[in-house]
């Protein structure tokens, strides 16, 4: 089991066939470290996904879809997304696509479990441009 940071190879082909849109509704799951996830990822599913205080399956709902393009990478970022009074542990996460199908579009690992204890458990997305969360070179 492992989850690998990439960009979903189903959304590289989705944004050439114009599946996605900027006003659709993107959420972030949460994942185990017992998840398998990266590249090949094509849907939200609720395996391996994180239980626990203050969360709710499925994830959370982003807000604030920022893309551009710097040079000739495309990017795409979120507003940072927080989850109140959270008791809960995480390994990595996926973005997907809620209006599209659940259709995946990217996974993170966060490079070491994570966790929140009757706390706020954030995730931070880096600003507008290039070295973006999510970009496509």
């Amino acid at each position: 089991m492992s989850i690998t940071s990439a960009i979903c190879n189903s959304y590289k082909q989705e944004i050439i066939e114009g599946v996605h849109s900027s006003s659709d509704v993107y959420k972030i799951a949460l994942y185990t470290s017992s998840a398998t996830l990266g590249a090949t990822t094509t849907a939200y599913s609720s395996t391996n996904e994180i239980s626990g205080t203050g969360y709710s399956a499925g994830g959370a709902t982003l807000s604030g879809f920022t893309s551009g393009l710097s040079g000739s990478t495309a990017y795409l970022t979120f507003t940072d997304v927080s989850i109140a009074n959270a008791t809960i542990t995480a390994r990595g996460c996926l973005i997907y696509n809620s209006s599209k199908s659940n259709k995946a579009v990217a996974v993170f690992d966060f490079g070491s479990e994570i966790s929140s204890v009757n706390g706020t458990f954030t995730v931070d997305f880096p600003g507008a441009g290039a070295s973006s969360l999510i970009g496509i070179a």
